[in-house]
């Protein structure tokens, strides 16, 4: 969707933003808002904007959000659902909001660590994992684009 002409009844932008897993999925970690716009340059910008999160955890002074953990059993490769939500929600506002610039926005949710696909293989081939990347994966989903028009 495009949110043109709403500056000129609104001085920031705000979006409800609600998550729920998968009822045979990893639970949450996390949901982010990933911000892209133009700078005064014409070089294009992107923030990524940790927005709720589970577990109680808290952002430390440089924005970053520690990690949810790790249940993956690297020997059978199960996992357990102890840590993460079943569903995040918040409402968010765009701390750097500026009504006379174009940006785009989209909402990416994070499941806790699951196994790799890489794992899973390695086990029913009794085979050792591969070397080459990480025996677990946190698992991705992304929204469709939000523009702001001025």
């Amino acid at each position: 969707g495009d949110l043109s002409g709403i500056a000129a009844k609104n001085s920031h932008i705000q979006f409800l933003i609600r998550a729920t897993k998968d009822p045979v999925g990893a639970n949450l970690d996390r949901v982010q808002v990933v911000k892209g716009w133009l700078d005064d340059n014409g070089v294009a910008q992107e923030k990524v904007y940790n927005v709720v999160w589970s577990d109680h955890r808290k952002l430390d002074n440089n924005g970053k959000l520690a990690s949810v953990g790790d249940t993956v059993n690297r020997v059978d490769a199960t996992y357990e659902n102890t840590i993460g939500s079943t569903e995040l929600s918040t409402i968010w506002i765009d701390p750097d909001f500026n009504k006379n610039q174009r940006a785009f926005y989209y909402v990416r949710v994070l499941q806790i660590p699951t196994p790799r696909h890489s794992l899973y293989d390695a086990i029913a081939l009794q085979i050792d994992a591969p070397s080459e990347g990480p025996d677990v994966i946190q698992e991705r989903a992304y929204t469709s684009a939000i523009w702001y028009t001025p």
